[in-house]
Formats: C-alpha cells, sequence, structure tokens
C-alpha cells in the first residue's frame, strides 16, 4: 500500500484533567488513606467509643483508625514512646513510634480562662497528666501522659467549666485565636469576643465543618496582635471611613514545609457578619479544597491557584449570596505587640504579661498562678499565641505584689529578651514527627543568653522546632531553627538545626513579612547552638545601625557574618 493510503489514526480526544478531590466538581475518587477513614466514620463519633469501649477495655481494644486518625477530632494524639531516637522517626511504623499515652489539647478560644477554669487545668494535670501543661502558641493547653482511661473523667471535669476539647485537633476548625487584651485594651475600638464564641457555638462540633480537607486556623482580633499572616483566615480590626469600625479579611496563610502568607481579599467586615463569612470561607475549604494529595490539601494551595478575585467572587456569590464592601488596610502599630510588662487598661486598672520558658509550665505552677491571681483581687487570666500569659483586672497598687508573686512562681513579667523572644515546639520528648529535642534545648539557651548577654537590648525572636512541620512558626522568626540531624565535629550524625535568618511578620509599621534566609551549608549542632546564637547576636549589636532590626542587618551583611 503506498504511504499516501496510509488511513490516518482518528484524533485522540482531550485527556480530562485529573481531579484533585473537590466536592464541588464532583471529584470523590481516589481517596487518600486519611480521606477514608473520615468516609468510613465521621471523627466526632469516636468519643462515643471511647467512653463507652475504650475507656474500659485499654488501650489494646482501640481500632487503628480511630487510634491514628479520629482520636484527633477529640484533641488526643499517641505520644512518642521514650528512648527513640530522631534517626529512627522517619523509618519506624507508627505503632514502633507510639506510647500508650496520649498528648491532650484543650480549647481555649481566644486564649480566654477564668479562675475556675485554670484551677480545673492545674487540677487534671496534676491528676491524669504527670503535672505536664504547656502553654502552646496557639493558646491552647497541652497535657501528656494521658490514659485512655481517664478521658471520660477529663471530659467531665473540663465540660463543667466551658471548656472543650473538641476539634482541637484533625482536618477540622482548630482553636479561634484572639488578642489576649480583647474588652479590656485601651485603642480597641470593637472587642470582637462575640463573634469568636458565636463561631465556637455554632460550628465546632458541627458535622457540616468536621470533615474538611486538612486542618483550619483562624484568628480574630482588633489589635495587630496575633500571627493573622499564618492562618487560613484572620479578622483584624479596621475602621472603615464611611461604615466605621469592623474587620479586614485576610484568607489562605500557612507554614510547614511550602509556607504561604495569608492575602488581603480587601473587603470590610462587620462584627455581626464575622461568623456568616468564617463559615462560607469554610465552606469553600471544605467544597473546593484539594482532597487527592495530603500535602496539598491546604486552604493556601487553593488560593495560590485561584487567586483572591476569584475567592472572593466564589465567597460573594456562591456562600453568602451579597457582595461585600471594599475596606481599607489596617494600620500597624509602631513596634508589635507582645503584652509583655505592665500595661493600663481603659478602665484604669492594669493587665500584666509574663513569660515562662519557651511556653513550659506545670499543673502545680498554674494552681499557684491561680492562688496568686485571686489573692490580687483578679479572676481573669489569658494565654497569648507567643506561649506567654497575661493577668487582667489588677489594681495599680497591687500591680507590683503581683508582679513579685510571678516572679516567685517562675513566671516573669520584665523578662530578659531572650525569654521573651524564644519559643519552642513540643519537640522529640513526646512529639512522633520530632527529630530533636527543643523544649530543654530552648531552656538551656534563655540560661545561656541570659548569663552572657544580660544586658542585650534588642528584640530578636528564636523560634524552636523539632522538625520541618513549622509548628514553632520557624521561617517567620528573627532566628528559626528546624530540628535536623547534622554531622558533629567527630563525623556522626547528632542532633542539630537548619539556621533560618532574618523572617518576620507584617507585626509592625515598617516591618516586610517574609520567610528567613536560608544560607547554603548553614546548620549548628544543637551543643554548638548556644555559642552560634551568641555570636550572632553580638555581632548585630557591633554591626547595626541606628534604629536597623536583626531583619534587616540580615538583609544587608555579608553571607559570613552570619555564619
Amino acid at each position: 500500500m503506498a504511504v499516501s493510503e496510509i488511513p490516518a489514526r482518528p484524533a485522540r480526544a482531550p485527556r480530562r484533567p485529573r481531579g484533585e478531590g473537590q466536592w464541588a466538581l464532583g471529584h470523590r475518587e481516589p481517596l487518600n488513606p486519611n480521606e477514608r477513614i473520615k468516609k468510613d466514620d465521621d471523627p466526632l463519633n469516636v468519643r462515643d467509643r471511647i467512653e463507652n469501649i475504650y475507656a474500659h477495655r485499654g488501650f489494646a481494644s482501640i481500632d487503628p483508625q480511630d487510634l491514628r486518625g479520629r482520636f484527633r477530632w477529640w484533641g488526643l494524639y499517641t505520644q512518642r514512646k521514650a528512648g527513640i531516637d530522631g534517626g529512627r522517626t522517619a523509618v519506624l511504623e507508627p505503632h514502633e513510634l507510639e506510647d500508650e499515652y496520649f498528648m491532650l489539647r484543650v480549647r481555649v478560644d481566644g486564649g480566654q480562662l477564668d479562675l475556675a477554669q485554670l484551677r480545673t487545668i492545674a487540677e487534671i494535670s496534676r491528676e491524669f497528666a504527670r503535672d505536664t501543661a504547656d502553654i502552646t502558641d496557639r493558646q491552647n493547653i497541652q497535657y501528656h501522659w494521658i490514659r485512655v482511661e481517664d478521658m471520660p473523667e477529663i471530659w467531665r471535669r473540663l465540660e463543667s467549666v466551658g471548656l472543650q476539647t473538641t476539634e482541637a485537633c484533625g482536618d477540622c476548625p482548630r482553636i479561634v485565636l484572639g488578642s489576649p487584651v480583647a474588652g479590656v485594651a485601651a485603642a480597641e475600638l470593637v472587642d470582637p469576643t462575640s463573634a469568636i464564641d458565636e463561631i465556637v457555638r455554632r460550628y465546632v462540633g458541627d458535622k457540616q465543618y468536621s470533615n474538611l480537607p486538612r486542618k483550619f486556623k483562624s484568628s480574630i482580633s482588633w489589635l495587630v496582635d496575633t500571627p493573622y499572616e499564618a492562618n487560613d483566615i484572620s479578622f483584624l480590626g479596621v475602621d472603615h471611613p464611611e461604615h466605621g469600625p469592623g474587620f479586614d479579611l485576610w484568607v489562605g496563610g500557612g507554614l510547614s514545609t511550602n509556607p504561604m502568607l495569608a492575602q488581603r481579599l480587601g473587603v470590610w467586615v462587620p462584627l455581626a457578619e464575622v461568623p456568616d463569612v468564617w463559615a462560607g470561607v469554610v465552606g469553600i475549604f471544605r467544597d473546593y479544597g484539594y482532597r487527592r494529595l495530603r500535602h496539598r490539601a491546604r486552604l493556601k494551595f487553593l488560593l495560590a491557584d485561584w487567586g483572591v478575585v476569584k475567592f472572593r467572587e466564589v465567597l460573594e456569590k456562591e456562600y453568602l449570596g451579597r457582595t461585600l464592601l471594599d475596606g481599607p488596610a489596617p494600620e500597624l502599630p509602631d513596634k508589635p505587640i507582645d503584652h509583655i510588662g505592665v500595661h493600663v487598661q481603659r478602665d484604669g486598672r492594669n493587665y500584666v504579661g509574663a513569660a515562662p520558658v519557651v511556653g513550659r509550665v506545670s499543673g502545680t505552677q498554674l494552681a499557684q498562678l491561680a492562688d496568686v491571681v485571686e489573692a490580687h483581687g483578679s479572676d481573669r487570666v489569658r494565654l497569648t499565641p507567643y506561649q506567654k500569659l497575661l493577668v487582667l483586672d489588677v489594681p495599680p497598687e497591687r500591680t507590683e505584689s503581683l508582679v513579685d508573686g510571678l516572679r516567685g512562681i517562675g513566671l516573669e513579667a520584665r523578662p530578659s529578651a531572650w525569654r521573651r523572644g524564644t519559643m519552642a515546639c513540643t519537640g522529640i520528648e513526646y512529639c512522633k514527627l520530632a527529630i530533636v529535642e527543643t523544649k530543654a534545648r530552648g531552656e538551656e539557651l534563655v540560661a545561656r543568653l541570659e548569663q552572657r548577654l544580660r544586658d542585650f537590648d534588642a528584640d530578636i525572636s528564636i523560634h524552636i522546632n523539632g522538625c520541618p512541620n513549622a509548628c514553632a512558626r520557624t521561617q517567620v522568626a528573627d532566628i528559626g531553627l528546624k530540628g535536623q540531624l547534622v554531622t558533629g565535629p567527630d563525623g556522626r550524625q547528632v542532633e542539630g538545626f537548619q539556621v533560618h535568618l532574618g523572617g518576620g511578620l507584617g507585626m509592625a509599621e515598617g516591618r516586610t513579612a517574609g520567610f528567613g534566609r536560608k544560607l547554603r551549608g548553614l546548620k549548628t549542632t544543637a551543643e554548638e547552638l548556644p555559642e552560634y546564637v551568641e555570636r550572632l547576636a553580638s555581632r548585630y549589636l557591633a554591626g547595626r545601625t541606628a534604629g536597623e532590626t536583626f531583619a534587616n542587618w540580615v538583609i544587608r551583611v555579608d553571607e559570613e557574618e552570619l555564619r
């Protein structure tokens, strides 16, 4: 047959784009293992099994899908078995890493605690958690050594004072961050506490929102005192020139291994509409979020693909049924706000912000705190997103006595720059994902720097993380330390950190948000860490120009200055 007589092949039909697991587009298959677990049974249902089966039959009776999946919706993770070094984190199976005890997170939405709640937290810590009770950078309280047998009683006690662990973890709406001085700050025009309370009341524990593609983190504050650019959704106070006080909406922030900053939608939201707008954004995430690949399932990836214009259009047309008003950008303060120290409330009384070291406290210490607070005429304590705490409503004449009382139980209201600026995640002591120790390293680092650079007069944030997941917001610290194994002086693998320098969020006027600078090969062993930070800080002090921040200095100087 002549070449010209060979029949042409029929044209192939265009290949259909592969679905990303977006429910709104009809893509419900294939399911990754996490999605299968949620499809098989709503994770909120596992509480009945915990109370009626597992609490009676013990750890060995727990179904693996409940244990490593659905338990998270009630704030429970198995903790790391003691003695397993960081080099084995990535190679062992979950059942080989986990102990028969749990980490438990208690939601403290907005960071607000009264004394009855604080005493209950302390009591549970001492009775059921071996006196552990860390303050996290999400305003949670985090216990360790919890037994499944004790969970019914723990829930009973927490819920009797208005606390809960519902959706403290899992692919769901987690704790709502809020200003620790909401309702008392002199500069606050609108107290958003009612919106936070309404969101928790309406939506936390609601099965319409209990199966999201991944976790969903929220922040609502009039002041610029929460890390708003690192959340899936944030509402930040603004004063509209025509409509008055309301909130600016930010969407799509998240750190971890692929960090992205939240973006402004450019809308103005009045206080009364905050819960509805919040639910609309969560609805978009639920219906359009990517469920096929776990590592692309956060809202930030959808926003990056859609862009702000499309996201706002879908929110308005499909979820709210109305157009949102355009709004102004927030005004930033002169310097970042952390509320540490003594400050005047709008009613003339004081609030006092105090720092533990890297968020590590105990039930015993929290019980002592309750006694000190009560003795000074207050009933309100607040947790911050920086692993610190505040005491509200302190009479001016009793403030110095309170400061002394806090110091007496290990909480410093006039801390060194090092104690004030250092945070650390849970680390290898309890976390199954961790590679290195963090809390103890942080305590050692602070102690060394307080001794060697006692009069350091600048603010430097140091965030220590035990793995790449950035629970301590590593990439947005002046000095971010990501735990990994590094080569020690003798050629052996030891605990250490990759160093990120000069990161930060847009928390003040003139501060540009950005991720820390990673220099090739810039790592330190854990043992050498205090010496490295001391050397770096000393060079900054010697070489900075007038008013130059650490982040700006890092950008300006040669790389050799940073090693």
